[in-house]
């Protein structure tokens, strides 16, 4: 199973229609969202597929989590998601709350722990747990906007710079 990853669109809607696009022609139909998606119309773009959003500390729009529950099923938008999808096991969250990022690295009990928030691609292992921040599409100034393909069975990782 292929995902794609997004975090930090901060509403940066021609930048995640461009990163959609790319997804489809991959024939992506998972999402997973590390948070600071801004504004609850651009959950809307995701619509066409199947997604899951970390709370991020811009996302303070009061009808993100409805609009996300409307469109993804409720339990789609939180401050961590523990997640089971193609037998790995992944957390996902925005990671502008450091202890919890680092709690949930520690513990060893993810293949994946996915986030964002510093706006810096990362792809790294501590122990048996990969940590991936697919960058940003938003607020970027000194690098390019970027997601990522995640296959969950080969653990290939594809960067898509913007």
């Amino acid at each position: 199973m292929r995902i794609g990853l997004l975090s930090d669109t901060h509403d940066q809607r021609e930048r995640l229609t461009r990163a959609l696009e790319r997804f489809r022609l991959e024939q992506i139909t998972t999402v997973l969202h590390a948070g600071d998606v801004t504004k609850a119309a651009t959950l809307r773009l995701l619509a066409d597929f199947d997604v899951w959003v970390a709370r991020g500390n811009m996302d303070r729009d009061p009808l993100l989590l409805q609009t996300a529950s409307t469109l993804f099923g409720r339990g789609r938008m939180a401050k961590v998601l523990r997640l089971s999808l193609d037998g790995a096991r992944l957390a996902l969250l925005h990671g502008d709350d450091v202890a919890t990022l680092s709690t949930l690295i520690r513990s060893e009990q993810f293949d994946y722990v996915i986030h964002g928030h510093t706006h810096v691609a990362r792809d790294e292992r501590r122990g048996k747990t990969r940590i991936l921040n697919p960058g940003a599409l938003g607020h970027v100034y000194t690098r390019p906007p970027s997601c990522a393909i995640l296959d969950l069975r080969s653990g290939d990782l594809t960067w898509v710079e913007l």
